[in-house]
């Protein structure tokens, strides 16, 4: 059994969107800055409460800021998206 082929005009017809890619790489920049900027409060008021595990929970949440850094620097997102 042969598969159908779809109709050249179908495939033809299908055009990128390029304002749709920086749209995603912009909300993923603004939405990875807040979870940033989030956890760097969240140390501080750590730094300020002297919890019994505030060191560890601290390490832990710059741990997280490192990479989530890194994940913007390594998809060239540091400072807003497109290049």
């Amino acid at each position: 059994m042969d598969k159908p082929t779809p109709p050249s005009h179908q495939s033809s017809s299908r055009e990128v969107k390029l304002d749709h890619h920086d749209s995603v790489r912009n909300h993923v920049h603004q939405q990875v800055r807040s979870e940033v900027e989030r956890l760097e409060r969240r140390i501080e008021t750590l730094r300020l409460v002297k919890a019994p595990h505030a060191a560890i929970m601290i390490s832990t949440y710059e741990r997280m800021i490192d990479r989530k850094k890194g994940f913007l620097q390594n998809w060239d997102l540091r400072d807003g998206g497109a290049s």
